[in-house]
């Protein structure tokens, strides 16, 4: 597989390194030459350009990786799928969920296969949670509790997230899309959504934090916050079986050390048996997001998750900054 990535700053970056054996980054792409030719010469032969939507089609590649702002990232994947090109999509996939139709029907068009980077669900601590879940031992699901949220920075208001054309939305469609979509990938498909979406500390014209109180049909519950004013870095994320929890703090780095606990309910209830993972090595998510994409490519089957997914999780931060019901 011969890669393009369109997007070569710390995202990009992170992709370039990613990339499963015998793939080969042939065309690294940026508006910013200087950013394209940084990650290029890591690995010699690879073209440069400032072109995206040549890129996009370029003939000389099989899949595209597209890690702009928000704003180009469906067209760039629509132009790319549309050429028959594979594409690794970063979240959110789009400024609002409508733009996805494009990519979709592209997709479609050409039999390309589209992945979006949600790549939380690919942390060690999740692919463990997940085995877990997946024994039946939590028995039937009740609820998910989550928060996720940063500080910002200085000028963090003067940056592209904070312009709404650019970003189509703040926290909501920034961090509150990971949480939507790992409630989902955990509760199943959302047909209540309710919410706010306030601007609390940042001088910006769009929301720094978002609340989200979502329902199933079968009358599961997710509560999410994802803040902009989080001045200690946090993530949690938690999950209620009838017969057991699981418990999920830190993603590394700022967020602090990875961690499992996994608490299952006694016959006699009092305090569970407690089982406790920590993953204190490097993340090795990217990695294994990209080994699953190659698979799915290998198999032809359809990358979960994908266009779908990303349109579920949009429509709920629009539903919410939008303060409407589905």
């Amino acid at each position: 597989m011969r890669i393009a990535i369109i997007g070569c700053g710390l995202i990009g970056q992170k992709r370039a390194r990613a990339l499963p054996q015998g793939w080969s980054l042939a065309l690294c792409c940026d508006r910013v030459r200087e950013r394209a030719e940084n990650l290029a010469r890591f690995y010699p032969g690879v073209q440069v350009t400032t072109e995206a939507e040549s890129a996009a089609t370029n003939p000389g590649v099989d899949l595209v990786i597209v890690a702009t702002t928000h704003d180009v990232l469906a067209p760039l994947a629509a132009r790319a799928a549309g050429a028959g090109k594979h594409v690794l999509l970063e979240k959110p996939g789009a400024r609002c969920s409508a733009e996805l139709d494009l990519v979709a029907a592209a997709a479609r068009s050409t039999g390309a296969l589209v992945r979006v980077g949600f790549n939380h669900r690919y942390h060690r601590a999740f692919r463990k949670a997940r085995a877990i879940l997946d024994t039946g031992t939590l028995g039937e699901p009740m609820f998910v509790r989550a928060r996720y949220g940063h500080g910002g920075r200085p000028g963090y208001e003067k940056e592209w997230r904070a312009v709404p054309e650019i970003s189509g939305g703040g926290e909501a469609v920034d961090q509150g899309v990971h949480l939507i979509d790992l409630a989902r990938w955990f509760l199943g498909e959302f047909v209540v959504v309710q919410g706010a979406a306030p601007t609390f500390y940042w001088n910006m014209s769009v929301e720094d934090n978002a609340f989200f109180l979502l329902r199933t049909e079968s009358g599961r519950v997710a509560f999410l916050h994802a803040s902009w004013t989080e001045w200690k870095n946090l993530f949690s994320f938690e999950y209620s079986g009838r017969c057991g929890k699981l418990e999920i703090a830190g993603l590394g780095g700022s967020y602090g050390t990875e961690r499992l606990a996994h608490y299952q309910m006694l016959p006699g209830m009092g305090p569970p048996e407690t089982t406790i993972y920590e993953y204190p090595a490097a993340d090795d998510s990217w990695e294994t997001e990209m080994a699953d994409f190659s698979e799915d490519i290998r198999l032809q089957r359809t990358p979960l998750p994908g266009i779908v997914d990303a349109q579920a999780a949009l429509r709920i931060a629009e539903q919410v900054r939008m303060g409407r019901q589905p």
